[in-house]
């Protein structure tokens, strides 16, 4: 199976890995050493979430000033840029494949610009909570690609895990729900990102296989999306440079950084660990919407569904945790 023959430690090479190990690992035991890759995903799935989580909230102050297909064409060039100033201390070029720089170039036409975009735009129109909660459902998709196309094997507790994530998000937000035709063609949009986001999980996984270089990866995907959406936007202005509100453009620079450094915990995380781990850990950010919106936006009563819900993300991760 595809994901059992990827080098043992293929994020050694990345900055992120280093310090992990120079901080953490390197102290451990021999047997202790054997569980560094997955400790690794572990930990960088989880500052994912949090870096997802937060660029929700943070969107919301940003789309105050400034428009979703502004906004976007400000924020991923912004990661952008703070790739390139990585690369050249961490990427080595020899070691590269072009078959994988191809990969993510192909990756970066949907992902994160074309994501991000939906994002952006369900976020103003439905808010940061109910944009979150949908577009969790990208574990399912990528699982389903990761048993498909790498031949993941998943076992029961990360099936129960998964489906605790969920059910537990469901039930944090049903309540905000109206099912008209309105309201459903408002839940594609989040729902088609989380499905572009589950997609490529798999995708740049496989990539790795040949150029096993998260920072690589998010310097050429972050390099073709800006190409992208900094043309569509000179498109839609009429040629012209759009009107920017230095309030919304600097929200949404800091969006950028946030989300940026998400993804590349993300393929970092990839690199070292299956996606059937990784996915659905990333998937549970919509609780740390939530809980910074509770602190930052609007305050929400918490009833029995809300604390049900919660619970349930917890159990999830928790059990993905321990299975």
């Amino acid at each position: 199976m595809l994901y059992q023959v990827l080098p043992r430690s293929p994020f050694a090479t990345s900055a992120l890995s280093r310090v992990v190990r120079l901080t953490i690992f390197d102290r451990r035991s021999r047997h202790s050493r054997g569980t560094a890759p997955i400790t690794t995903a572990i930990l960088l799935a989880l500052a994912s979430m949090f870096g997802f989580g937060a660029g929700f909230v943070l969107t919301q102050f940003g789309l105050r000033w400034t428009p979703p297909w502004v906004g976007v064409a400000i924020s991923i060039p912004t990661s952008t840029l703070l790739f390139w100033c990585l690369a050249p201390f961490f990427v080595d070029p020899s070691g590269g494949d072009l078959k994988a720089v191809v990969l993510f170039a192909c990756v970066g036409l949907l992902f994160p610009g074309a994501a991000a975009l939906l994002n952006f735009e369900s976020n103003r129109l439905m808010g940061p909570n109910i944009a979150g909660a949908l577009s969790s459902v990208a574990p399912v998709f990528a699982v389903v690609l990761a048993i498909v196309i790498l031949g993941e094997r998943v076992r029961v507790p990360q099936l129960l895990a998964l489906a605790a994530l969920v059910i537990g998000i469901g039930l944090m937000y049903r309540v905000h729900v109206t099912l008209s035709a309105r309201s459903l063609w408002l839940m594609a949009l989040p729902v088609t990102s989380s499905a572009i986001r589950g997609v490529i999980q798999p995708v740049a996984k496989l990539g790795f296989a040949w150029w096993p270089d998260p920072i690589a990866a998010v310097v050429v995907s972050y390099t073709v999306s800006s190409a992208v959406l900094i043309i569509a936007a000179l498109i839609r202005a009429g040629g012209t440079v759009p009107a920017i509100d230095y309030r919304g453009a600097l929200w949404f620079a800091a969006v950028g950084l946030c989300n940026g450094l998400a993804v590349l915990a993300m393929y970092g995380a990839l690199a070292s660990g299956p996606v059937a781990l990784v996915s659905p850990l990333i998937a549970g950010y919509p609780l740390v919407t939530l809980l910074l919106s509770r602190a930052l936006l609007v305050k929400e009563e918490v009833g029995p569904q809300l604390i049900a819900g919660v619970a349930g993300v917890v159990s999830g991760v928790v059990l993905l945790l321990i299975a």
